[in-house]
C-alpha cells in the first residue's frame, strides 16, 4: 500500500460550490426546469424549524436534497434522473484559470527538480452537492475521486431477491436518496483518502493504520475551501500537518471577511481570490505550498534510504594498513 521508499502522492483536496464555481451548482437544474431558485432556497432555510416544530430533527447541510424530490414527485421537476443532473453538469462555468490549474498543478513532478522520484498530484472533490453534477461538469476528467451528494433511480422493493429482473418496477426518474454528505462527514473522506480506503475497499476507514503506512500522509494534503461551513475539515487537516487555504469571490466584500477571520482565527494558514489564473495569488501560493510538499517528500525518501542502508566497503589507506599489522604482531608475541 504505501511507497517503498515512503508516501508519493500529494492530494490537493477541493471543495466545490463557491471554491471551483461562483454560486452554487444547482443554479442550471432550476433554470432548466423554471423553478425560482431563489425561493427554494428559502423554503429549504425554513424547513428545519418547520420539522422540528413537529418533532422531527434534520439535517440542515442535506435537507435540500429531500426538497428536491419533493419537487421531483409533486411535479415542477417530473422526469428528473441521474443522466439528466450529469447532462446540466456541462453547463457549469469554473472560476478563472480552470481546469488547466488542475493539470499545471499535476505537471509539478515532471520538475527537473523531482523526475527521478515516482511522485504525483491526485485532485479530489468533497462536496455537500450532487455528484452527477460534478462528474458531469468539465473539471471531472482531470479529478482521481468525487465525494458527494447521490441519488437513487429505480429502487428495489420489498422482497426484490424472489424476484425477476424483469419484473423489477423501472423507474428511471430520481426517487431516493443514497449518498449524503454534510460539512461534518467531509472530515470521514479526508481520513478515506489518507488511509487508502476509497482505493482498498478491504481498508475500513476506522481502521487503526500507522502513519507511516497510510496511503497519503496528512502533511501531504492540501484542502481548499471557501468558508465557515468547511472549519470542521480545514482543523482536521491543519491540526495534523496538513495544509489549509480559503477562497473568496473577489466581488464580495462580505466573502473576503469570512476568510480573513478564519486566517485570524488559525483554521486555515492562507486565503485569496477564487481566481486560479497563472500569476495570480491563489495560483502562486498553491503551487509554492505543492513545491514545498514535494521537497519534504524527498528529504524523507533520502532520509529512509540512508537509515536502511549499510555503508559500502572503504578502501584502508596504506598507513592504517600498517598500523593493524603491527598491533597484529603485537598480539602474536604476547
Amino acid at each position: 500500500m504505501s511507497h517503498p521508499y515512503g508516501q508519493n502522492i500529494v492530494a490537493c483536496v477541493w471543495d466545490f460550490d463557491k471554491t471551483l464555481i461562483p454560486g452554487y451548482m444547482q443554479t442550471p437544474l432550476f433554470n432548466h426546469f423554471k423553478v425560482n431558485e431563489k425561493i427554494f432556497w428559502e423554503e429549504v432555510n425554513k424547513l428545519p424549524q418547520i420539522y422540528s416544530q413537529r418533532g422531527c430533527k434534520v439535517s440542515k447541510d442535506t435537507i435540500y436534497l429531500n426538497h428536491l424530490l419533493s419537487y421531483v414527485k409533486n411535479g415542477p421537476m417530473r422526469g428528473l434522473t441521474n443522466q439528466k443532473l450529469s447532462e446540466l453538469g456541462e453547463k457549469l462555468e469554473f472560476y478563472p484559470g480552470l481546469p488547466q490549474f488542475f493539470q499545471i498543478l499535476s505537471s509539478i513532478p515532471q520538475n527537473t527538480e523531482f523526475k527521478h522520484h515516482d511522485f504525483k498530484i491526485e485532485h479530489y472533490i468533497i462536496s455537500t452537492g450532487l455528484s452527477p453534477m460534478i462528474k458531469g461538469s468539465k473539471i471531472f476528467p482531470f479529478v482521481e475521486d468525487v465525494f458527494a451528494c447521490e441519488f437513487i433511480e429505480s429502487p428495489l422493493p420489498p422482497n426484490y431477491t424472489s424476484q425477476t429482473e424483469l419484473s423489477l418496477p423501472l423507474d428511471l426518474e430520481i426517487s431516493q436518496v443514497g449518498m449524503t454528505v454534510d460539512n461534518t462527514i467531509k472530515t470521514r473522506f479526508i481520513f478515506e483518502i489518507n488511509k487508502g480506503s476509497n482505493k482498498n475497499v478491504k481498508i475500513d476507514v476506522n481502521s487503526s493504520i500507522p502513519h507511516e503506512h497510510r496511503r497519503i500522509p496528512m502533511d501531504q494534503i492540501i484542502y481548499i475551501a471557501d468558508g465557515p461551513s468547511d472549519v470542521p475539515v480545514f482543523a482536521v487537516v491543519k491540526g495534523m500537518g496538513g495544509k489549509t487555504y480559503a477562497v473568496y469571490d473577489p466581488s464580495n466584500e462580505k466573502e473576503f471577511e469570512q476568510s480573513c477571520k478564519l486566517v485570524e482565527f488559525g483554521r486555515v494558514h492562507n486565503n485569496g481570490p477564487a481566481d486560479y489564473s497563472n500569476e495570480s495569488p491563489t495560483s502562486l501560493w498553491l503551487k509554492q505550498k505543492t513545491f514545498d510538499i514535494l521537497r519534504n517528500m524527498v528529504r524523507k525518501k533520502e532520509k529512509q534510504l540512508s537509515e536502511k542502508s549499510n555503508p559500502s566497503p572503504q578502501h584502508i589507506p596504506q598507513d592504517e594498513l600498517r598500523d593493524i599489522d603491527n598491533d597484529f604482531s603485537q598480539q602474536l608475541l604476547w
